[in-house]
């Protein structure tokens, strides 16, 4: 019997070590588990042009915010590949920075800053816009950016389409063959004229579907990330994993509550 009860009180040790240890993988080592805020910026400037535009000053304030409570920013990429198991985990205080489209405040009023705080930070570029539209950086631009070794350059599609709306307009098949052309014709793009590995994706105005995500799995995208306002978790689809989107009111104690917001744990 007492052999027995020993055989018992081991195999339960046992367990309660393995279900520590899935915790411990799943927590930043600090007794929670890694809930990490991705913000997203669009446009910058001395004032506030549109819904997207944070100004320059507010941006800064921001920095100075994360920097003075002690967070640190990390490159996307270190948050993905933990979530891939290919990483360690991030800081407990950990945050990551995103811009999409590539509107060129992104080099005159962003990038200054970036390298005044050495702050990394990942862009979602749609390359149709690089060098044509009045409105984009240009490739030289973006090089110098890459350079630095701050920044890092991924896929926005090719041209920035509403998928809904494509999908009502074109054939079954014709949607198909449009997806997969936004979604190689980009990566291909990025990867020529920036020597960079474009394996991520920002998805236009935060559309996703099962389908849409299978194409870029398929394609041979490893993460995308949509614009639902919550931090991210291990629980949470890493073809869609969302972003905060920015806005110039997301100041002083306002910014510092999406910061610090932390979604409820099991157990408490």
């Amino acid at each position: 019997m007492k052999t027995n009860l020993f055989i018992l009180t081991v195999f339960i040790f046992l367990l309660l070590l393995l279900s520590s240890a899935n915790a411990a993988f799943k927590s930043n080592g600090n007794g929670f588990q890694v809930q990490v805020p991705i913000l997203l910026y669009h446009r910058f400037g001395l004032i506030v042009a549109d819904s997207m535009t944070v100004t320059t000053k507010v941006f800064e304030s921001q920095l100075q915010y994360l920097i003075n409570s002690g967070y640190v920013v990390i490159p996307l990429r270190e948050l993905v590949d933990y979530y891939l198991k290919k990483g360690p985990p991030p800081p407990s205080k950990a945050v990551v920075i995103t811009a999409d489209d590539g509107h060129k405040s992104v080099y005159t009023d962003m990038f200054p800053l970036i390298k005044k705080y050495r702050i990394p930070v990942t862009l979602f570029i749609y390359p149709s816009a690089i060098s044509n539209a009045s409105y984009a950086m240009n490739w030289d631009q973006l090089r110098e950016m890459k350079a630095t070794g701050l920044v890092d350059i991924q896929s926005h599609t090719y041209w920035h389409p509403n998928f809904k709306k494509e999908k009502r307009k074109l054939t079954p098949r014709g949607y198909e063959e449009f997806v997969d052309i936004q979604l190689t014709k980009a990566k291909d793009k990025l990867q020529k004229e920036l020597g960079l590995k474009i394996d991520m994706l920002a998805w236009p105005f935060g559309i996703y579907d099962d389908e849409l995500i299978r194409r870029a799995v398929a394609i041979g995208y490893i993460a995308a990330f949509t614009l639902e306002r919550h931090h991210t978790s291990v629980s949470d689809n890493i073809m869609a994993l969302p972003r905060y989107l920015m806005t110039d009111s997301d100041r002083g104690k306002t910014f510092g509550r999406i910061i610090e917001r932390r979604l409820p744990q099991k157990g408490h």
